[in-house]
C-alpha cells in the first residue's frame, strides 16, 4: 500500500465514511434505540454526513418529517450526542470515535424559495417558450 495518497482518494474516504456514518445513525433512529420521546415520536432523516479531513469530526445534518419541531428534536439530537458517538465508534471502522455535530439540512428550504422565484409571474415570463 502506497504511503502517499491522492487526493481523490481522500475524498473518496471522506465521502465513504460520511455514507457508513449517515447509515448507522438512520438505523438507530428509525429503530428506535435512543430512549428518547422527542426522538421516539418524530420521524428524523439523516440526510448527509460531512467529514473532516482527519475524520475526528462529523457534521450531520437532518430533517425532521414535514419539517415539523425542528428545533426540539435538534435539542433531543444534541442532548443524545454521546450515545450517537459510542454507536458510531462502534460500528464504523475508523480509528478515532467521530465528534458528532448536528445541524438543520436547509437545502429542502432554499429548494422551495428557488422554486417559488421561478413561479413568480416576473421570472415565469422569460421561461416560456415564444
Amino acid at each position: 500500500m502506497k504511503k502517499t495518497e491522492s487526493s481523490e482518494g481522500r475524498s473518496v474516504r471522506l465521502l465513504r465514511v460520511g455514507e457508513q456514518v449517515r447509515h448507522v445513525l438512520s438505523e438507530v433512529l428509525a429503530r428506535g434505540d435512543v430512549h428518547d420521546a422527542t426522538l421516539q415520536s418524530h420521524l428524523v432523516s439523516v440526510t448527509e454526513v460531512r467529514m473532516s479531513p482527519d475524520l475526528r469530526h462529523a457534521t450531520v445534518f437532518v430533517k425532521p418529517l414535514l419539517g415539523q419541531d425542528e428545533e426540539v428534536v435538534l435539542k433531543a439530537l444534541r442532548t443524545n450526542t454521546a450515545f450517537f458517538q459510542g454507536e458510531v465508534a462502534r460500528r464504523v471502522n475508523t480509528k478515532y470515535a467521530a465528534k458528532l455535530k448536528f445541524l438543520a439540512d436547509e437545502s429542502f428550504d432554499e429548494g422551495g424559495k428557488i422554486d417559488k422565484i421561478l413561479r413568480t409571474p416576473h421570472v415565469s415570463q422569460d421561461l416560456t417558450d415564444e
